[in-house]
């Protein structure tokens, strides 16, 4: 098995216990549950939407510290503390990602890291660099 590396990125929260933002194996690329919380570690709790958005864009930027992006995204697993929120989620994903779209689990569960609404973690396979084709 290929060496693992820790992703880490001043663009997403930093972790706060015995864990990484992120983590590169082989060619893939596994980020940790990001909660709505910004960089500087205030919560983005307004609305489910603003809350989902802000898990996504912590999620892509430790994608992107591992230079990756969201085209590069396999699976992701959705927690929501309320599955009547599923719907607005879901608009919020949909513009986020294209076809074909990720292998994506969403599940309900009982509480979240802060109370937070949401926490949103992802796979992704990193972009073959040189490849016949490849510009």
């Amino acid at each position: 098995m290929e060496e693992k590396r820790p992703i880490r990125t001043s663009a997403a929260p930093a972790a706060i216990g015995p864990y990484s933002q992120g983590v590169v194996a082989g060619d893939l690329v596994f980020t940790s549950g990001q909660i709505p919380m910004t960089p500087a570690g205030e919560l983005v709790v307004s609305s489910i939407e603003e809350a989902t958005q802000r898990c996504l864009d912590s999620v892509f930027a430790v994608l992107a510290a591992a230079g990756a992006t969201a085209t590069d995204v396999l699976k992701v697993t959705v927690y929501l503390k309320d599955m009547a929120d599923f719907a607005a989620v879901n608009g919020v994903y949909e513009k986020a990602f294209s076809a074909p779209y990720p292998a994506r689990a969403c599940v309900e569960v009982g509480d979240l890291p802060k109370g937070v609404p949401i926490e949103i973690e992802a796979i992704a396979q990193m972009p073959r660099r040189g490849a016949v084709g490849a510009e």
